[in-house]
């Protein structure tokens, strides 16, 4: 059974960055279709970044060009680096895993993919102004 554990969510000020790390067990990160969520106070899920087996990578509007998402096949971790923090990214924070069909999710199906299998727990991002 796979297992995923998001860490390095906290408070910032506007301006500032953070680098969360989502650790998985179970599951190979290499392969896979992977990405990162948020979801803010009485809004809806958003996909922030997601990550193929191929390496490609995509990212939604309002973070482009501020964040950054990235693996490390030998610690089997995903990270997101957030620059330039903004109150409006201020949200709960999440790794997810697609472990169906690598060949398929791949570029804009994995981006555009929501249901995956595997998630994690959540990280709390506040940006403050």
């Amino acid at each position: 059974q796979a297992r995923l554990v998001e860490s390095g969510g906290g408070s910032v000020q506007s301006g500032g960055s953070l680098i969360l790390s989502c650790e998985a067990s179970g599951f190979d990160y290499s392969r896979y279709c992977v990405g990162w969520f948020r979801q803010g106070p009485g809004k809806q899920r958003q996909g922030v970044a997601s990550i193929d087996g191929n390496g490609r990578r995509l990212y939604g509007d309002p973070v482009k060009g501020r964040f950054t998402i990235s693996q490390d096949n030998a610690k089997n971790t995903l990270y997101l680096q957030m620059n330039s923090l903004k109150p409006e990214d201020t949200a709960m924070y999440y790794c997810a895993a697609e472990p169906r069909d690598p060949l398929y999710y791949t570029g804009p199906n994995c981006w555009r993919l929501r249901e995956y299998g595997y998630w994690g727990q959540g990280t709390q991002v506040t940006v403050s102004s």
